[in-house]
Formats: C-alpha cells, sequence, structure tokens
C-alpha cells in the first residue's frame, strides 16, 4: 500500500497529521489525525473531519502536479489552469493557499465546533508536506522547516502565560468557590483492565450529563498496562505495535483528544473529573482545562513544588513535565430535563509517578515535527516523575491528593 505523510505542529500547539493513502480502486484518499482537541457534537465533529478530509482529496493531483509525479487517471485536482498560469517558484505557496481557504471554510461552516491546537494553516502545511517525499512509502514523512510564519496557539492559555499567574489571586479565588459549589464526591475507584476504564468514563460522564450521577471525581486503579493514544490520534504513526503485542500491552482508543500515554499500573496516577456542564460557564476551554485543576495545583505546591500550567493542556514543575489533561463534553440526552440533566464535562489527567523511560521510548513513536518547538527535544527527558520530585510513594500520594481535594471543596 503506497502512503506518503506529513505533519505540521503549530508552536505551543498541537501535532496534526495527514496520510495520503492510495486506495483500493487506485484513487488516493486523505485521512487526518494528530493530537489535536475538537470540542462538539459527536456526530458534526465527524462530520467535520470527513469534510475536510474530501477537501484535501481534491488537491491531491494539484499537489501531485508539484512533485512532478502523475496522479491516478480520473482522479482530476481543483486548480487546473490556474496553476498553469503562476510562475514555477510560486505553485507550491499557491497550492498551500487554497488548501487552506478550502479548510477554514469547513471549519467555519461549523461555528459550534471548535478545534484547539490546531488549525486550517497546520492542516495545509501537513498536506503539502505528505508530497515532500511523493512517490515514496513512508510510515512518518516531517519536515523541520517553516511554512512561514507559524501562528501561536490563540487561546487563552497564551495569554495567560507558561505559569498561568496573570491575575492569579481574583481568578483563583473565583475558582475556588466553584469548586466549593460544585463539592464533588470523591472515589477511589476498584482495579480495571484498560478498556473497561475507558468505557467507564465515557458512561459516568453520561450520567452526570442525564442528571442520574452527583459530580465525582474518580481516582483510577490500573489492572492492567497498556497504551492509551487520543480520540483523533493514528495508531499505525503513534505507537510500535509489534513492541507493544510483546511487551503484553493491550491498545486502547480514549474518548478525549491528545496524545498518547504509557501506563504501567505502579507507575501512573490517573484522574477524571465528571462535572455538570455549567461548572465552566463564562470561561473559554483552555481556561476551563485551569479551573478543573486549580485544585492539583494548589495540593502540589503544598509539597513545595513550583506547579504550573504549561500550554494548553501540561502540567509541569520547576523539574520538568509531570502531566496532561483532556477534555470532551457531553450534551444533556432528550428528555432529561425530568432529571436534571444539563450535560457534562468529562477531565481526566494522568500524572507520571515513575517511568520506565527505555520501555517508553520502544513503544511510543514520537515524531521529530512533535518535539520541534520544545526546549528538550525528547518525550521521555521532558517528563520528571513525581516519585522522585515528592518521595512519597505512590498510595501514600494519592491519598495526599484525595484528602486535599476533599479540603480544598469543603
Amino acid at each position: 500500500m503506497n502512503i506518503m505523510r506529513g505533519e505540521c505542529k503549530i508552536s505551543g500547539g498541537k501535532l496534526v497529521g495527514v496520510s495520503v493513502v492510495r486506495g483500493g480502486e487506485g484513487f488516493w484518499q486523505c485521512h487526518l489525525d494528530g493530537d489535536f482537541f475538537i470540542d462538539g457534537d459527536d456526530t458534526e465533529v465527524r462530520t467535520v473531519l470527513d469534510r475536510a478530509e474530501r477537501v484535501l482529496e481534491r488537491f491531491v493531483p494539484d499537489a501531485f502536479a508539484l512533485a512532478a509525479v502523475p496522479p491516478v487517471t480520473g482522479q482530476g485536482g481543483v486548480m487546473g489552469d490556474t496553476l498553469e498560469s503562476v510562475g514555477t517558484g510560486d505553485r507550491q505557496a499557491c497550492v498551500k493557499h487554497h488548501v487552506e481557504h478550502a479548510i477554514r471554510d469547513v471549519l467555519d461552516g461549523h461555528p459550534n465546533v471548535r478545534m484547539l491546537g490546531s488549525d486550517a494553516q497546520a492542516i495545509a502545511a501537513a498536506f503539502m508536506r505528505a508530497f515532500t517525499h511523493a512517490g515514496t512509502e513512508s510510515t512518518r514523512t516531517t519536515a523541520s522547516r517553516n511554512d512561514g510564519p507559524e501562528r501561536r496557539l490563540a487561546t487563552r492559555a497564551k495569554a495567560d502565560g507558561a505559569t498561568g499567574n496573570g491575575n492569579a489571586g481574583e481568578r483563583d479565588t473565583q475558582w475556588h468557590e466553584r469548586w466549593l459549589r460544585l463539592a464533588p464526591d470523591v472515589v477511589l475507584d476498584t482495579p480495571r483492565d484498560p478498556q473497561e476504564q475507558m468505557d467507564t468514563d465515557v458512561r459516568w460522564a453520561r450520567d452526570v450529563a442525564e442528571g442520574l450521577r452527583e459530580p465525582t471525581m474518580r481516582f483510577w486503579q490500573w489492572s492492567a498496562p497498556c497504551v492509551v493514544i487520543g480520540r483523533f490520534q493514528s495508531l499505525r504513526d503513534e505507537v510500535h505495535e509489534d513492541v507493544a503485542r510483546e511487551e503484553g500491552l493491550q491498545v486502547v482508543r480514549r474518548s478525549t483528544g491528545g496524545g498518547a500515554m504509557f501506563i504501567e499500573p505502579g507507575n501512573t496516577i490517573t484522574y477524571s473529573l465528571y462535572a455538570p456542564a455549567d461548572f465552566d460557564t463564562g470561561i473559554d476551554i483552555a481556561r476551563s482545562y485551569r479551573l478543573c485543576d486549580a485544585w492539583l495545583i494548589h495540593a502540589l505546591r503544598g509539597l513545595g513544588l513550583d506547579v504550573r500550567f504549561s500550554g494548553l493542556n501540561d502540567i509541569a514543575s520547576q523539574y520538568g513535565k509531570i502531566g496532561g489533561a483532556a477534555q470532551r463534553r457531553f450534551p444533556a440526552p432528550r428528555g432529561s430535563a425530568d432529571t436534571g440533566g444539563g450535560g457534562a464535562i468529562l477531565h481526566h489527567v494522568t500524572l507520571a509517578y515513575d517511568i520506565d523511560a527505555e520501555k517508553m521510548g520502544r513503544v511510543l513513536n514520537v515524531s521529530k515535527e512533535k518535539m520541534r518547538d520544545k526546549a528538550v527535544r525528547s518525550a521521555v527527558k521532558r517528563v520528571d516523575p513525581l516519585k522522585r520530585q515528592t518521595g512519597m510513594g505512590r498510595d501514600e500520594l494519592v491519598d495526599y491528593l484525595m484528602r486535599s481535594l476533599r479540603a480544598y471543596t469543603r
């Protein structure tokens, strides 16, 4: 099977990848993936992704023309004579410009669907990079160069700064008041296997959305090691599946966006917040991440760590990254007004307590493009586990976090 792939990551944002695959009937198909986030109704999110992929497929012959590789017979391009009229040196920029605007039209046509961490410009750049080595088969084709100035992630996360300290006192007070009103049940769950964890997350979130469950914070107990990939990621491009099988690691897909996680039961602390949708009323999604983890920052600072938010969804200390978060919103089901259902937020976090860096490096396939804007250009070296930072046993640390959350919300 012929596969070409390009990737692009906005500085401070998320990776988007485009795989161009020759289909069974000889036509080229495009597949969009990455560790970005998309917020919105499930059906509409799928519609947006499908339409974006169909748009990219329309431009495949034009991109092939730039690479001097003949497209599949019968699959016509979009630009035609327009491309012929452009000077040779400007053709790539011309095609990229048209792809970007076509993708932006798709995104703008669905105002209730919000893409976080990437955008039309990055998708167009990834698409064009797939043809850098057109005619060769590649599982991961990346480019370290920039296609012009790349826009930083347009979220309030950047406005707040890496430490999240802008107007900190006033905002911390407001967020603490929201937590006091929420007062979630704090549960140390029974051990569950990886797929059951994924299913439980969705089921409990839907229960809250329907008004059948009180706000809850669930601390997970893993019964088996695994790799968890994000909702929009490509399995073949993110995980060395043969190595995962050899190591006895199940690979599961979670219901939220974001990147792949390497999980070993004794080395990981994971929790999920299931809150009514009105918990973050009046704030944007980037600040919603900060609201949902305000208690955690408070708790870890109580251990003397200089903990802060980093980018959209990472949590870091002065020593390095310690965890990452992801969110998804669930609408209230029809007819749930009688049960008090008003929709729900699922917000979950995985913290690195300890890490088998060598094994993680063999199992996960982290692209150079993803690490391009990082000061430390290794996914393993960026993570600094809580075991070393706190000196506490895992169960001791989980107990401390649960007690801290109860104190924070009472």
